[in-house]
């Protein structure tokens, strides 16, 4: 196994380890397992994790901090797009 085919979940607890104890978590649904959401219920972390289709019985989540989370993801995906005009990555006038 490469380090490319690493799910994004085996390193959350080892991070959350290594920082200062967050006072929320705000993540999408590939985070959603049993042992981080017990992780963060040890450590009064209020988590903010939508649940997976295959949950029988899902998690509530906050709304209105999801939809934050949402709009900063939104905002990371301009800035990019605008790096990669201001950088030439789009090089005809019509892009």
């Amino acid at each position: 196994m490469t380090l490319s085919n690493v799910a994004n979940i085996s390193m959350a607890l080892p991070l959350l380890r290594a920082v200062v104890s967050p006072k929320r978590l705000i993540a999408d649904k590939a985070y959603d397992a049993q042992s981080l959401r017990d992780w963060l219920k040890s450590h009064e972390v209020i988590d903010t994790i939508p649940s997976t289709a295959t949950r029988t019985v899902p998690y509530k989540r906050s709304q209105i901090a999801y939809r934050r989370r949402n709009r900063l993801e939104c905002l990371f995906g301009h800035l990019e797009n605008w790096r990669r005009v201001a950088t030439r990555y789009d090089r005809l006038s019509c892009s």
